[in-house]
């Protein structure tokens, strides 16, 4: 029973395969596997397995499976065939020629193995060629590199040429080979700069994508060495070092995706030791007074990448919890550090940021309440071991930590507040005469009035404690700190215009002053981004983001701070939530009049929308932005390469973009600001609502600008992914629409362009538009298809059997929309024109198709009746059987007419054709010139 079962679940197999459905092929080889013993249905399930690998690119599973197949029968030329040319993609030429030679001993006439042979004869030996030019190259640099006297220049060169060679695979092969990490080792002994920089870039290539050079060359160096070379000032070296670790951690951990290459998948690397002690010395570097703070932000920056998951649907979460037994209270040390205090860490203006975003994604990463609950007491026990009546500094650094806890998850950070003592001690440091006690308790308050429905102490006491702060004291950093907690607090009604918590005119106020602060250059740039911060919250009332969006110098001045070169990063985040609120492109819940009426009868609360918040407003701060630069300011924010660029502040950022590009007349400003360039890594990375928000806004532009322009380069075939996520129907009508006439556009430019818009598998979605009840979306959707016909591939689906494409296309041409018809015959005509056989298939798929085409060529639209004509034309052409059903048809007497006018300057094109029609009947003979 089993082995007929298996003969059955082959023949299945088989049939799939012929289909083309591999997967499925692949699925009933492998059930087949498990029910059979004998060796000869075995060798063909494997030999078939392997065939399967080979259509889905997984050249390991096709060698893997046709070795088995081989194991059974050593003569199995099938077999030994496929696993050359699984070989051959593997990179592994000299086993693939050793099976190929092997086929062509046992058929020496076969002309496929003789043409492969000659093929691997060639590469092998250009393989050889390069690798011993490479061997002698590799050699010579590190000579040059080694030697004391060489010249600045020899060495520049050298050391890229050194860098660019590591970055290919068998470059870092022989660089490895060679003694390689030796001598790299030599040049970090060096101890000059440019030379300890080229060895470590080198290094990260080398260890790039590949376990056991990785391993190898951890092992060589050692991870306190690394992490050494990474404490430095120097902000190159330290992100050079840091580039070099990912590497590592990358190969380790399996993220590069790589296939294992050469002898590596026979070894078996347990890398979890050596990942631990990368993470023990990261955490290590967290509180060495030794490490600079590019370094601490360096060794941040590693442990937010590397240490929680990715994605939450994998259960491991050790990691973490590793990290939170063993590093919690050194990453509290860091976010509790007072720069003014002696005791302090080195540290960037981006430091305690990024341990908050740490303490943020390790808490989330946290998978139940007791693993939350020995979270919160460790952070208890810090902060309650912190505190001491006779040492004010403590207690400073204890309200500094709550403050950054308050930034990263605040739920906990709230939790916080309500331990004993904290508060009266932020009330206490309020009043003390101390700058540093003063600018912390503010800060914290400031963080602790967030969400203002949970921070109840706040409520009843934030307020008048930050106002008497703001009257009585002369220190402007200070001032505006306890301003940004009252702009908080203000703004807590959020659009609502109902819901103001301070009196008519004080919002203004408070946003006069912030702008006054943001337009002051002579005041510290961390000051002036708390004046930011307190606009992101006051922007939140239209009068406010209308006066700010009026006053040039302050949005200026917003965005230059924005695009330092070595900005406080954190304000990445303020300046995209004020350009969000002036840009009114937060969600808007919906407003259904029924239950505006049920809650006025019910006498409930009814939010009420500010009439500077209405669409002609919204429009006029557009425009106004745009004038002020906002689109660099964005591309530069876009650019970042900071872990303080969230994946939130992306999505923030992608809302903006979106409403800049909703008025078409605006895309090209956009554009020519570098605008598409920079949407294109939101669309790929961030949060699902980022992505699509940004994909919109793609479309816009796709569809409207010329794709050479708006991405240059290679960069307009990654614009192809995000327009196919919007062919959904969990999206709606607009962005669907946008995203056909940008599939449209970009299919227009190149065969390129069309076989990567085939390769996302967007053919379906697009065959799904073309039946839509929805008049514009089937019109958008039968244009990209008629552009989209011009590809082989797409002309070989409508040549397949046994499906209704081309009668579809048939069927639209027969529409009473003329853009649905002009799409439509346009396809039409160019599929008739590239193959005989969808002439005839044209006048099987449907009853009504000489009607449709006898429409078409009477059509009052030129355009239109010029593709009926050439779609005439092609059917005439293509057989003389079916030309004479033609002529025998009313469609003779219409060519007839068409052909006997006079060809003016528009129907010249049409009149023609006509012509080339009757013409061709002549040819057959059908009908004869009047003399």
């Amino acid at each position: 029973m089993a082995e007929a079962e298996a003969m059955q679940l082959k023949e299945e197999g088989n049939q799939h395969f012929q289909l083309q459905d591999y997967k499925a092929a692949t699925k009933s080889y492998s059930q087949a596997l498990k029910l059979t013993k004998d060796k000869a249905l075995l060798a063909t399930l494997y030999r078939n397995r392997a065939a399967c690998g080979l259509k889905t690119e997984s050249y390991v599973q096709a060698a893997s499976d046709a070795s088995r197949a081989i194991d059974i029968n050593s003569s199995d030329i099938k077999a030994l065939y496929r696993r050359c040319q699984a070989l051959e993609h593997l990179g592994k030429l000299d086993q693939a020629f050793k099976d190929v030679q092997r086929c062509a001993t046992l058929e020496p006439q076969n002309q496929s193995f003789q043409e492969t042979l000659r093929r691997l004869n060639t590469s092998i030996q250009e393989k050889l060629r390069v690798q011993f030019s490479t061997d002698s190259r590799v050699q010579t640099m590190f000579e040059i590199l080694l030697d004391r006297t060489s010249e600045a220049d020899k060495l520049e060169k050298a050391a890229n040429n050194l860098i660019v060679l590591s970055r290919e695979e068998a470059g870092a092969e022989r660089i490895f080979q060679n003694n390689g990490v030796a001598l790299l080792m030599q040049l970090l002994d060096t101890k000059r700069p440019e030379l300890m920089l080229a060895a470590v870039r080198t290094l990260s290539g080398v260890c790039s994508s590949h376990r056991a050079r990785a391993t190898a060359i951890l092992h060589a160096v050692r991870i306190d060495r690394i992490c050494s070379l990474m404490a430095v000032e120097n902000e190159e070296m330290s992100l050079a070092v840091c580039n070099l670790l990912q590497a590592i951690i990358d190969a380790l951990s399996g993220e590069d995706k790589q296939e294992p290459r050469g002898k590596e998948e026979a070894l078996v690397l347990d890398s979890k030791k050596d990942l631990k002690q990368i993470t023990n010395h990261l955490l290590d570097m967290l509180v060495s007074k030794k490490v600079s703070g590019q370094g601490r932000d360096q060794a941040l920056n590693l442990l937010n990448k590397n240490v929680p998951r990715k994605d939450l649907a994998i259960h491991d979460n050790s990691r973490t919890i590793y990290v939170v037994d063993n590093g919690l209270r050194k990453i509290l040390k860091v976010v509790g550090q007072v720069p003014d205090l002696p005791s302090c860490l080195p540290l960037t203006d981006n430091t305690r940021m990024l341990a908050s975003i740490l303490i943020n994604k390790l808490y989330d990463d946290l998978r139940c309440d007791p693993e939350r609950d020995h979270f919160r007491k460790i952070c208890e026990e810090y902060i309650t071991g912190t505190f001491d009546p006779q040492d004010m500094d403590k207690n400073v650094i204890a309200i500094q930590t709550v403050s950054g806890i308050l930034q990263g998850p605040f739920d906990l950070g709230n939790q916080l507040l309500g331990l004993k003592g904290v508060m009266e001690m932020m009330v206490a440091l309020c009043g003390s005469e101390r700058e540093t006690d003063q600018l912390v308790a503010v800060e914290a308050l400031i963080h602790a009035s967030t969400k203002l429905s949970r921070a109840t102490f706040i409520i009843t006491n934030g307020v008048s404690l930050l106002k008497e702060i703001y009257k009585t004291t002369k220190n402007e950093k200070i001032k505006i700190r306890a301003l940004v907690g009252l702009c908080k607090l203000g703004s807590a009604g959020g659009t609502d215009y109902a819901l103001r918590q301070f009196a008519e005119g004080s919002t203004e106020k408070l946003a006069k002053q912030c702008r006054k602060w943001l337009c002051n250059a002579s005041i510290d740039t961390r000051t002036r981004k708390w004046a930011v911060e307190g606009l992101a919250y006051l922007t939140l009332d239209a009068d406010v983001k209308d006066d700010f969006v009026q006053d040039i110098p302050a949005l200026q001045a917003m965005f230059e701070l924005a695009k330092a070169s070595t900005p406080d990063k954190t304000i990445l985040y303020s300046v995209a939530t004020t350009l969000v609120n002036c840009t009114n492109s937060y969600d808007v819940k919906e407003v259904i009049p029924e239950l505006v009426q049920l809650a006025k009868f019910s006498k409930q609360h009814v939010p009420e929308e500010h009439p500077k918040d209405k669409k002609d407003f919204v429009d006029m701060r557009v425009k106004r932005l745009l004038k002020a630069g906002v689109t660099s300011a964005l591309v530069c924010m876009v650019k970042a390469d900071n872990a303080i660029l969230t994946d939130q502040t992306k999505e923030l950022l992608a809302r903006v973009f979106l409403a800049l590009c909703d008025n078409p007349k605006d895309r090209g400003t956009i554009v020519a600001q570098g605008g598409g360039k920079a949407l294109i890594p939101l669309a790929l990375e961030g949060t699902d609502v980022g992505k699509v928000k940004a994909a919109h806004a793609l479309a816009k532009i796709a569809a409207v600008s010329n794709p050479d322009i708006a991405f240059p380069g290679e960069r307009v075939y990654e614009v192809v992914r995000p327009l196919v996520s919007l062919l959904n129907t969990q999206r709606d009508g607009l962005q669907n629409y946008e995203a056909l006439l940008g599939l449209t556009n970009l299919s227009g430019r190149s065969d390129k362009l069309r076989k990567k818009i085939v390769k996302e598998k967007a053919l379906p979605d697009i065959e799904n538009y073309m039946f839509e009840n929805h008049d514009q979306l089937r019109q958008a959707a039968t244009e990209c298809m008629c552009n989209m016909v011009v590809n082989t591939e797409v002309q070989e689906r409508f040549l397949a059997d046994g499906n209704d494409r081309l009668k579809l296309v048939v069927l639209l041409c027969g529409e009473d929309d003329d853009k649905v018809q002009n799409a439509a015959a346009g396809a039409l005509a160019m599929l008739t024109a590239a193959h005989k056989k969808l002439c005839f298939k044209m006048t099987e798929v449907t009853t009504q198709w000489l009607e449709i085409l006898q429409r078409l060529c009477l059509h009052d639209r030129l355009s239109v009746q010029h593709r009926g004509l050439v779609i005439a034309y092609n059917l005439l052409a293509a057989d003389a059987e079916l030309a004479k059903k033609l002529v025998e048809s009313e469609l003779l007497e219409i060519l007839t007419v068409v052909g006997k006018q006079e060809p003016d300057e528009k129907r010249a094109a049409v009149v023609q054709t006509a012509r080339e029609c009757l013409i061709k009947c002549m040819d057959y003979g059908f009908i004869k010139p009047v003399s």
